[in-house]
Parts: C-alpha cells; structure tokens; sequence
C-alpha cells in the first residue's frame, strides 16, 4: 500500500485515524495500524519486522544493563545481527554473483537461494543500528517497554521509505504527545503538499522518463537524452520528497515531530551542500555514526578524505545492491573530496547561479548511474547527452513521449526545485490561509482525479 492510492487515502487512512483518536491505546493502535498497512504489501514480512523489533529491543536491554567489555559485546551483537539481516535480503545476490563469477574461473560455484527484497528493509534497519549505539552512548534511556518499542519500529508513516526516524528524536513523543486541531491541521497541509509533489509532478514527468531512457541508444539523440534526465531529476525528488512529506504530515496528525528530510536540494551551489539539503535523515544518520566515529574532519586531510570516500561507497551501496549505485556513491563522494581540497573556494567566488547551474550538472549526472540499468547502459547514456547518440534518420520521434502535460509538470517542478527561497518569511497576510486551503483543496481533488484514473503511479524509493 502507498500513501497515494485510493485505498490508503478514502480506505485505510480514515479508518486508521477513526480508531486512533476514538480508542484511548494510541500506541497499541497506532502498532496494530501499521502491522496492517506492512501486511497489505509484504505479509510474509510481518514477522521479520517484528524480529527485528525484538532483537533490537532485547539487545537494548543488554546494552543498559551490562558494564564495561559486556555492554560493547552486546552492541557488537546488535549491529551484527542487523548487518547480518540487511546482507542477507538485500546484498547476498549481488556479493554471491560476484563470488559466483570468480568460482566459475575454477568450474565452481555456489547454489545461491533466490531472495525478495524486504519493503524498508534499509530504513528500519538504520533505526535499529542507531538505537543500540544511542543506547551504547548513554544519550537516550533504553525503552522498557516492548509495545512501545515495536511501535516505533513499525510506524508506518515513515516505516517503508523513511525519514530514517532516530528514536532520541521521538523519546518524548512515545509517552506523551498531543495532537490538537491546529497541530492535525498543519498535518493535513503538509500532507496533501507532499501528496501533489508526487501525483501532480513525480508521476507526470515519470512516464517520459521510463520511456526515454529505455530507448535503444541508437536511437537517443542528445535533446531526448536531455529531457530524459531533466524528467527523472525532477521525478526521483518531488517522489521522495514528496513521500516524506506525506509521513511528516501523517506524524503531525498523530503527535509526532519527524525531522525535515529535504530542504530544496536542487538550489544547492555545491555538492557538500547538496547533501546538507539532500535525504537529511541519511546523509546526517552516516554522518554521526559513520564519519565522525572514524575521525571526521579532525583528523589528517589524507584521512579525511578516505572517511569521506567509504562513507560515500557505502550511502551508494544502501541504495542498491548494484555497481550502478555503487558507482553513483563514489561520483559524489569524489566531488565531495574534490571540493574539500580545492573547489569549494573556487565555487564560493562565483556567482551564485553560476555555482548553482554547475552542482545540478554534477548532480544530473550523478542522476544517469543512479536510474542506468546497468554501467555501459548509463556511460552510453551520457555519450548521447553530449552528441554521441543517434543523428538524423535513425532518431526516435522521442517528442511523442513528451507531451503538454509533461512539459508543463517539468517546468513547474524545474521551477519549484531550483527556487532559493532567501528571502525573509514575512508574516502571512489575511487572506493567505484560505487561499493555500483551497489551492490544497483543489490539488488534493487533481490528486484524487489522476489515481482514480489510474494513471502512471510509480515509487522509486520502494526499491531500496
């Protein structure tokens, strides 16, 4: 189930919060709730999920409990036995066909099983790893209580495609939390914004982009090549931005405050700030368990550049177990790396737009690995973005792909994506709430109007 179809939104959404708000368990409700909406996709699931909850919550009791060596031990066992779940569903076939490959070099191989991929496997797994060493750390209380633990491990506003939800940044909010009519309906708002991020622009532009970059490339011409990419840049972040945005505002219906995930990532003037505004919840969750347990930036440049490089890989390699990904990771950590030792001074001397044209360039053709199904496929790819693609009358007539509503949810999602925002908030004039209540009204009934057509409806982030 996702949050924009016709049964979350007039089914189980309304039930959903019907129950929460009339019965007095909220907690248990909310569990219960979420075990639904995680076995409407993937009940085969149910139980690894709650496994998890259970390792997870067990091995927190260990850590608080224990002193000295033991309380390490039993961290180690806790972020091993999550690693150990996460490379088991998501990477066995990728690091087993590799071994595979060089196997059969000797007329050996191994027998791999054939394993499906987990919905959210990669985010509830991040939560789990965080808990433990917030634990570890003494920076949060171990939670006492399983329900309320296996609650937050199962939130289903942010279960399947995050904001990757720290438990420290809830704490509170699991034992005592309100939702009155001002806080619902500033839930409602964001919600029915990040709903018309992804119906009204992600959904529209994605169809040319599917279909463009599943041309032969001998027959993409350089503007199809470009158009392409455009579309699935706007795609992939007013689809995940706009589905965090609808479980930011799920929260806020129930009580919770999940952090901000995007803060317009494509008005970025460089690729460090690029990830400051990108996928918060992860770049920030790499950043404090990963980069600065290694040593940061206070260590020598040397090795602040490996530390930048192997947190890079592996952000690639959460996304996907594939060398397209892999390679997508490594692109911008090299940039990263790039700009820390000498272009970061150069990019903050020039003109603004200027630096903010040259980080999309990066970032659009970082955009080609991560869609590519394959390296030759995204290498090609680029070719015939820069003229060594097909030419004259062996091109495809990609024009067909792209038609008025494409073009016109391009421009707006361009528009809206690169806009910087400086300007100082000034208090909102009177007539500014009805008007954003009836601009929403009217989205939500777009909305409502192209899923009930089942029209083109996709979601990237279900991948990983």
């Amino acid at each position: 189930m996702v949050f924009s179809s016709i049964i979350f939104l007039f089914y189980f959404l309304p039930c959903f919060l019907l129950l929460y708000f009339v019965l007095p368990w909220k907690n248990a409700v909310l569990l219960v709730g979420s075990l639904v909406f995680y076995a409407w996709g993937e009940p085969r699931f149910v139980p690894l999920l709650l496994l998890s909850a259970l390792l997870n919550y067990g091995c927190g009791q260990f850590i608080a409990r224990s002193e000295g060596r033991a309380r390490k031990r039993w961290l180690g066992v806790g972020i091993a036995a999550n690693l150990g779940l996460l490379l088991y569903y998501k990477y066995l076939g990728f690091f087993g066909g590799m071994l595979n490959a060089v196997l059969e070099r000797f007329h050996g191989g191994l027998d791999l099983p054939a394993v499906v991929l987990p919905l959210g496997i990669s985010f509830f797994t991040f939560q789990g790893i965080s808990y433990l060493i917030d634990v570890y750390r003494r920076d949060i209380a171990v939670q006492t209580s399983f329900l309320n633990f296996a609650m937050y491990k199962a939130m289903f506003p942010q279960l399947v495609a995050g904001p990757i939800v720290r438990y420290r940044q809830i704490a509170h909010e699991i034992e005592h939390r309100t939702a009155d009519n001002a806080r619902v309906w500033l839930g409602v708002r964001i919600f029915l914004t990040g709903l018309a991020q992804k119906v009204l622009i992600a959904n529209t532009v994605a169809a040319p982009a599917d279909r463009l970059f599943a041309l032969p490339l001998e027959e993409l011409t350089a503007p199809a090549a470009w158009i392409g990419i455009a579309c699935y840049s706007i795609q992939i972040l007013f689809d995940f931005a706009g589905y965090s945005n609808m479980a930011i505002g799920i929260g806020h219906m129930l009580g919770f405050s999940y952090p901000i995930n995007f803060d317009r990532p494509y008005s970025a003037r460089s690729i460090t700030e690029f990830w400051r505004r990108w996928h918060i919840s992860l770049s920030s969750w790499f950043r404090d368990y990963l980069y600065i347990p290694l040593g940061g930036n206070r260590v020598s440049p040397l090795r602040t550049y490996i530390n930048l490089g192997l947190v890079f890989l592996l952000c690639g390699l959460w996304h996907g177990a594939a060398w397209t990904f892999i390679v997508w990771g490594v692109w911008h950590g090299a940039w990263l790396i790039i700009e820390r030792a000498f272009l970061g001074a150069g990019l903050a001397r020039l003109p603004g737009p200027l630096a903010q044209a040259w980080t999309l360039l990066l970032v659009m053709l970082g955009w080609v690995f991560f869609r590519a199904d394959t390296l030759p496929h995204a290498l090609h790819y680029i070719g015939a973005m820069f003229g060594q693609g097909a030419h004259g009358d062996v091109a495809h007539p990609w024009q067909m792909y792209f038609g008025r509503s494409a073009m016109t949810a391009l421009l707006v999602g361009v528009l809206l994506a690169v806009w910087r925002g400086t300007a100082a908030p000034r208090a909102p004039a009177r007539w500014w709430p009805p008007l954003r209540a009836a601009g929403l009204l009217l989205c939500f009934a777009l909305c409502v109007v192209s899923l009930a057509a089942g029209t083109y409806n996709p979601f990237i982030y279900f991948r990983f």
